[in-house]
């Protein structure tokens, strides 16, 4: 299990981190003490379990989960707070459980017992929602986590460092690399037609020839149009059946 620590306080931070290492197998991946620049980390890693402080920086614990609660792949969420009027509100957005400071080692000796068992069943159960590739995608706007349906995108373009998304009528940006995001999406609906593009190959409205023996893509409701690069040009013939 990979997890991050987000928690505003250096020795509360230290303290549960040890407790985590010395008590399980969990992988701590990263630690933040800002609500905003674990949000920014989730938009481009994968982790099985969060370790939330309610008071932070930012993005408040409540506010970061419920954006997390919005992903095609949901973390467990385990709540950290000082008072236990919070509990209550950590369980109405399906935390997984909730740690009281100062923390007692029993307590979170038993809680990661229980999470590794919970992990473990949904292993073997073989939840779809923790396919990699989902139908499911989470974009960036705003500072907020957009999820969208995969078939809403309707290409995909490389920027300096990041990549461009596009949906009928917004634009997202990614901080991945065009490669990492082709990765996310549904290999048999999206395809790499350019080192820098990726095309949703249902909202192809027309192939345009163009030099080179190379095509344009015209896209349904967009004026913009995609290029075939000439080393894709085969394989998009044979996706085609031009």
């Amino acid at each position: 299990m990979r997890a991050i620590i987000v928690e505003d306080e250096e020795l509360a931070r230290q303290e549960l981190a040890y407790l985590i290492e010395t008590h399980s197998g969990i992988d701590i991946a990263a630690q933040f003490e800002d609500g905003l620049d674990a949000l920014k980390f989730l938009q481009v890693e994968t982790v099985d379990v969060i370790f939330l402080d309610i008071n932070i920086p930012s993005i408040d614990g409540v506010l970061l989960a419920q954006n997390i609660s919005r992903f095609s792949v949901k973390p467990y969420i385990v709540f950290i707070t000082a008072y236990k009027e919070h509990a209550a509100e950590a369980f109405e957005i399906e935390a997984f459980d909730y740690i009281l400071k100062p923390y007692s080692e029993v307590r979170i000796k038993a809680m990661l017992h229980k999470l590794e068992g919970a992990f473990a069943a949904r292993g073997r159960h073989g939840e779809e929602e923790r396919n990699p590739v989902s139908d499911k995608v989470n974009l960036w706007k705003n500072e907020k986590i957009i999820v969208v349906n995969a078939d809403d995108i309707y290409y995909a373009s490389a920027q300096e460092k990041s990549t461009s998304v596009i949906t009928k009528g917004e634009e997202y940006s990614m901080a991945l690399s065009i490669s990492d995001f082709y990765n996310r999406l549904p290999e048999d609906r999206f395809f790499r037609c350019h080192r820098s593009y990726i095309v949703n190959l249902s909202k192809i409205k027309e192939i345009i020839p163009w030099f080179n023996n190379t095509y344009l893509l015209r896209l349904h409701d967009l004026e913009f149009e995609v290029p075939v690069s000439r080393s894709k040009v085969k394989e998009f013939r044979q996706i085609m059946r031009l």
